[in-house]
């Protein structure tokens, strides 16, 4: 197998790493490009910004589902600072290449490669390929190599680093694994946009068991699993959710979460549906029994308890009752009960209705969007579960007293 070496901080990986290896490995043939991030460069001692599991996290989780880049650890694993010429000796005894790898340098290192410790061993043991990094016009570089005719894409690490302490317009120039990461952990001195404006050492919202990664993971299998239109549907209901809960004082994760989360299973065929939905304990009733698609969102609460392991229980509560809802369900199940009906690519939607989506109360619409759903079952002479009548009819003796 042909390989190719490309090593640095990747203190965040961005855009520029990914399209950098995607060219080398189509322009000069190999098979495989290694990332490997440095344990601490020579060139770049001191740098601030993610610890070295975080840098490899970032990593992993930018390059899923392509076999042609892989990533290395060994200089994490060696620590202190990182040589090429150790690296490229340890790649080599281990991996075992077809030939001579590649070893990717930017034309902003190749004017001192001389003064690397053992650069003429380096060149004895690789293919040196010299990449443009900040200019057109490269230095010259007066020894064997390849050249890489690359697009010039201006992005720095240290450039997103400040963008993100900032607050700036960082988050499509990382690949999305990597974006989660730095939400998530708070990498690089990232503040949340909810957070933005409190005072300094103040805590923002409480910590979520259900991280943007988890979200992402669960987002893209919605996508896979489902029809465009619906995966669309229950991308406006996550929305929906989100705004409603930020209006009501609820967590906005969890109300994108469950709302993303909420159709997964609508594609199964009843016997499968019927098998998840029982793995919640609880018995299927006569309207479920005539009608299983109306278990698709136990059946989903399921799965995101197994497969995605998400234990939160105003999550999947809010996912098992999307459909039914039932007495005493909590405000998260509301929002999303609301929000699953008026989302935006919702047809025959009561106008009225949609004037109540800007309500202060979450009582009030779930209220009025129950009515709505129970008035346009009945018109269409459809049978109600139970649960759905009790919830009705308490609600509809409350909001007229």
């Amino acid at each position: 197998m042909k390989l190719a070496i490309l090593g640095g901080s990747f203190n965040p990986v961005h855009m520029g790493h990914l399209v950098l290896a995607d060219t080398v490995l189509s322009a000069l043939r190999y098979d495989r490009i290694i990332l490997i991030p440095t344990y601490q460069s020579p060139f770049k001692q001191g740098a601030v910004g993610g610890g070295p599991q975080d840098r490899l996290d970032m990593l992993a989780a930018s390059i899923p589902g392509d076999p042609r880049l892989t990533m290395d650890d060994c200089e994490i694993k060696r620590k202190g600072v990182s040589y090429t010429i150790d690296t490229v000796k340890d790649i080599i005894a281990r991996y075992r290449p077809e030939g001579k790898p590649g070893l990717v340098l930017g034309d902003d290192l190749a004017g001192n490669f001389f003064s690397w410790r053992q650069a003429a061993e380096i060149m004895r043991q690789v293919d040196i390929i010299i990449a443009h990094r900040v200019a057109a016009a490269s230095e010259s570089f007066p020894y064997p190599h390849k050249r890489l005719n690359n697009a010039i894409i201006e992005i720095s690490s240290a450039v997103l680093r400040d963008s993100i302490k900032d607050q700036g317009n960082w988050r499509y120039l990382v690949p999305h694994g990597a974006r989660a990461i730095i939400e998530d952990r708070k990498l690089y001195g990232y503040i949340p946009p909810e957070a933005w404006g409190t005072v300094p050492g103040v805590p923002a919202m409480p910590a979520v068991p259900s991280t943007w990664g988890r979200i992402g993971e669960v987002e893209t299998a919605v996508r896979m699993a489902v029809s465009f239109s619906r995966f669309l549907h229950s991308r406006n209901t996550a929305l929906l959710s989100w705004d409603l809960c930020i209006r009501f004082g609820l967590d906005p994760q969890k109300g994108y979460l469950a709302g993303i989360a909420h159709d997964i299973c609508k594609p199964l065929g009843e016997e499968e549906m019927c098998f998840l939905a029982r793995m919640d304990g609880k018995d299927i009733d006569a309207v479920e029994r005539q009608k299983p698609s109306l278990l698709h969102g136990r059946a989903a609460a399921v799965v995101l308890k197994n497969r995605f392991n998400i234990h939160d229980e105003a999550i999947l509560e809010a996912v098992r009752l999307h459909t039914t809802g039932a007495m005493g369900m909590g405000p998260l199940a509301k929002v999303v009960y609301i929000a699953d009906k008026l989302e935006i690519s919702r047809e025959n939607r009561d106008p009225s209705i949609l004037d109540l989506r800007e309500t202060a109360n979450l009582d009030r619409l779930f209220g009025a969007v129950l009515e709505e759903t129970v008035g346009h079952l009945r018109a269409q002479a459809l049978d109600i579960s139970e649960g759905t009548l009790r919830l009705f009819e308490t609600v509809h003796k409350r909001n007229n007293r």
